[in-house]
């Protein structure tokens, strides 16, 4: 149904038991500013008010889809439970229940009911049973408890510590929901054929009643022969790994991939190999292709903010992880194009733009390798040293030649490194920690161990421990504030591609990837640049710093790199 005011500025809309919703207009202070009117679900409000300029609604995961399941798309929204949890995080209440019913608990000073627990991000399996919302007291009445807790956001996301930054943060997170949402129902084009060829290639046959494929099989023998006549070792299980190398005397406290390759020992070669091919069959294999492709389609939930940093995680089919061998079945339509565009050195121009370093934003100017440009400056042409050092600056690998490396970083480019460092000074003094736009470190400790560099630094939660928790937030202020900058460019993409044929299909971290028809393929490249130079301007204000893509049109993933 419609009524007098059926579009322009922010409205509400709440769901009700029956299936049905409740809407009506809002005015600044996030109050109704209208008649509520009923509708029979969410994709009918949408249809009636097509030209809203912004939905405020309880969670885009739980109300989106139906809107799109129904060929609507809505512009912007404020996803209330998404922005509960950053604001709990910059509060120093990181932690806590996130739902609506939750924060409405909060605010009438009731106790507050558990979240569900999460999907396992990232698991083998679909997700056959969502979790439904967090019930509201009996009395409350669903819209009226959206507008409170609204309201109350607005004016707490007034009273952050940067006011204008948090509310663009929420908006950036909220944007990111959309971008989720629409790039699960597309699903990234799948060649089923193709993956089973390449899973016959990599792994051979398969064998009967569940064992291992012929090449699993092969190399593991090959390992237990290295280690002598009569020894069976089970490559998949760490623990038989350890204590047959320390048969062998070679003590490892891991069976990780660099740790083995700094043996000499005849086990290494199939080991590796075995471990690499294990992975495939286990996360990608012919179990995953049953369960996740469908309709020449791998779709997966992205859930925005997944990790502590705010990088996004998803729940199955390990869409982050797809390997490079596996990419070959990621092909796009007959016709069509995958444009697929890489951030260039996305986090040391982060760093460059926060920590408003004048010589290192002016290395990260230019739109070539950032890397060998720091190397003419500071480390006479050497490029890896110019690596080592930066690399070893945001993560806090300080031993070695990271650390005299990370001497000449620090005289050539004080204000870079002293940024990293009081982020590690504070949180192993346990104060708060935010990114550029204000997204807080969760407190406690990380376990006292190594970082690598590699993918997601190890969360919080594990034995407190001081120093454990100043890499954690070095880290987390530059990977944090690349992921601010990669949901203000996915809002901006999402923007230019409108009214084009091309769809947004993957995001990860710092690639994306739009499939389109051919004829369009110029104009979604030109498009991905632009978006990216836009986020690094609405991110962090008039910088010296460039935000380039490297971007490659192609049919095929694995032809991208």
């Amino acid at each position: 149904m419609s009524e007098e005011r059926p579009e322009g500025g922010r409205w509400a809309l709440a769901e009700y038991a029956d299936g049905s919703v409740r809407v009506c207009p809002l005015d600044e202070r996030g109050r109704a500013a209208g008649p509520i009117v009923r509708e029979p679900g969410a994709a009918e409000a949408v249809r009636a008010r097509p030209r809203v300029a912004r939905w405020v609604w309880r969670s885009t995961a739980a109300v989106y889809p139906e809107v799109l399941a129904a060929g609507l798309r809505v512009e912007r929204c404020y996803d209330v439970e998404a922005a509960e949890a950053l604001l709990l995080g910059h509060e120093g209440r990181y932690g806590r229940p996130r739902s609506l019913s939750a924060a409405f608990a909060r605010l009438r000073g009731l106790p507050e009911p558990d979240d569900p627990p999460p999907a396992a991000a990232d698991s083998a399996q679909p997700s056959l049973f969502a979790a439904g919302p967090v019930p509201l007291p009996a009395e409350a009445d669903p819209l009226a408890a959206l507008l409170e807790v609204y309201a109350g956001q607005l004016v707490r996301a007034a009273a952050a510590v940067r006011p204008e930054r948090m509310r663009l943060l929420l908006a950036a997170e909220s944007a990111g929901t959309l971008v989720a949402a629409e790039m699960g129902r597309a699903g990234l084009p799948w060649r089923a054929d193709i993956h089973r060829r390449v899973l016959g290639e990599l792994l051979g046959e398969r064998y009967p009643g569940g064992a291992p494929p012929r090449r699993l099989a092969e190399l593991a023998e090959r390992v237990s022969v290295a280690f002598g006549e009569g020894v069976r070792v089970r490559p998949d299980l760490p623990a038989d790994i350890i204590r047959a190398f320390a048969r062998a005397g070679i003590k490892l406290s891991s069976t990780r991939a660099w740790e083995l390759r700094e043996i000499d020992h005849p086990a290494v070669e199939p080991l590796l190999e075995y471990k690499r091919l294990y992975r495939i069959h286990t996360a990608h294999g012919w179990s995953w292709l049953r369960s996740w492709v469908r309709d020449g389609r791998f779709r997966t939930e992205y859930v925005p903010g997944g990790a502590a940093s705010g990088r996004w995680t998803t729940n199955g089919g390990g869409a982050l992880q797809i390997p490079r061998a596996v990419r070959r079945a990621v092909v796009a339509d007959p016709g069509w194009r995958l444009v697929v565009a890489d951030a260039d050195q996305l986090e040391p121009r982060v760093l460059a733009a926060i920590s408003r370093d004048p010589g290192l934003m002016t290395v990260a100017g230019g739109a070539g390798d950032l890397y060998a440009a720091l190397s003419h400056r500071a480390f006479s042409g050497d490029r890896a040293a110019a690596k080592l050092a930066l690399l070893g600056a945001v993560y806090g690998q300080t031993s070695g030649d990271g650390l005299r490396h990370l001497a000449d970083l620090r005289r050539r480019f004080p204000l870079a490194v002293a940024y990293v460092d009081e982020a590690a000074r504070a949180g192993e003094e346990g104060r708060l920690v935010r990114t550029w736009l204000g997204r807080t470190c969760p407190p406690g400790g990380a376990e006292d161990r190594e970082w690598d560099g590699e993918g997601e630094p190890p969360a919080p939660g594990g034995t407190p421990s001081a120093r454990a928790r100043g890499r954690f937030t070095r880290n987390f202020v530059v990977q944090g504030s690349a992921a601010e900058w990669a949901l203000l460019m996915l809002a901006g993409l999402r923007a230019m591609l409108h009214g084009m044929r091309a769809e947004l299909v993957f995001f990860q971290h710092d690639e994306v990837i739009v499939h389109c028809p051919a004829e369009e393929a110029e104009a979604v490249t030109e498009a991905v640049r632009a978006a990216g130079e836009s986020a690094g301007r609405l991110a962090f204000g008039p910088t010296p710093v460039r935000f380039p893509f490297t971007a490659a049109v192609v049919e095929c993933y694995a032809d991208a790199k």
